[in-house]
């Protein structure tokens, strides 16, 4: 069973990327959320020419990845799962679970980190938010958050299966939910329950550090409504937010070439510790303009 999920891997993956993008550029087009700010093709061919540079790196730097390592601590009895007696139900739920907490754990650090923002800060930079943004992210960042996965794995020693609908669910939804559709509120109200949708990661993705500094799960809405990082709708509003990161504001900046050196240019800002700082230099400010308010209030009375 192992062996045939392993061998059936790659044409799963890629069919079920390759329907769900289609999927997604169809709706932008019949039902965008936002207008256009740049051309398609000038994000679209960079941001695919990544995605299939990340692919090619990924492919030759690691001998195993995770479906793989996956049958081989079966095999080997690593892991939690492989060395308690759990219902294969149970272990293909709890790993699906707290593998879906560790991406946003995960998402959380390279927040946190400056070493670690530089580099997923291009994924932020897109000045345009659709499908293609969710592919976005540096060579680098990819090779950290494999090895990331890889070492969950090995520990929880997942069912194999648990690992492939996994990567197959966590594609599939953040190419869903960087797409620029325009999703019913009504609808978006409860599936945001359920899962990460459109409008809720788009404010992860707002110019302003105190947004992009929250919604950080790309599959599942929990962790941020458990952990204190969720936040409802941009302050700006969905159609008038301004996308992207304040260091790199121009087309040129879209291209292959500059995505792959901007983690090695100018300063590291844009990261939670900016939004912590952010908010600490406007809380003075907030509060004098609370006690003004309320100043005004006893002279009107």
């Amino acid at each position: 069973m192992s062996d045939a999920i392993l061998a059936a891997e790659p044409t799963i993956r890629l069919v079920a990327f390759l329907g769900v993008l289609a999927v997604m550029a169809l709706w932008e087009i019949g039902a965008p959320r936002r207008r256009r700010e740049i051309p398609r093709v000038v994000r679209w061919t960079n941001n695919l020419a990544l995605v299939v540079l990340d692919t090619a790196i990924l492919r030759l730097t690691f001998p195993i990845l995770a479906v793989g390592l996956a049958v081989l601590a079966e095999e080997r009895g690593w892991g939690l799962f492989n060395n308690i007696d759990a219902p294969v139900w149970l272990a293909i739920v709890v790993s699906m679970l707290l593998l879906d907490l560790a991406i946003y754990l995960q998402h959380v650090m390279f927040h946190a980190v400056p070493g670690l923002w530089r580099l997923h800060r291009m994924h932020h930079a897109d000045l345009d938010f659709d499908a293609t943004t969710g592919l976005r992210f540096h060579p680098v960042e990819i090779l950290i958050s494999m090895g990331i996965k890889l070492a969950v794995v090995a520990a929880l020693g997942p069912p194999a299966i648990a690992v492939l609908l996994f990567e197959v669910i966590l594609n599939a939804t953040s190419l869903f939910n960087h797409a620029n559709i325009n999703f019913p509120r009504p609808v978006d109200r409860i599936l945001r329950w359920i899962v990460v949708t459109p409008d809720m990661h788009r404010v992860h993705h707002s110019i302003d550090p105190r947004e992009t500094n929250s919604n950080f799960g790309f599959n599942l809405p929990w962790w941020d409504r458990l952990l204190g990082t969720y936040v409802a709708q941009p302050a700006q509003g969905h159609k008038e937010m301004v996308i992207g990161i304040e260091q790199f504001r121009t087309s040129r900046d879209l291209w292959l070439d500059r995505m792959l050196i901007q983690p090695l240019r100018g300063p590291a800002s844009g990261g939670s510790l900016d939004a912590l700082s952010h908010q600490e230099q406007s809380s003075p400010v907030s509060s004098e303009q609370n006690k003004l308010g309320k100043d005004q209030g006893d002279q009107r009375r």
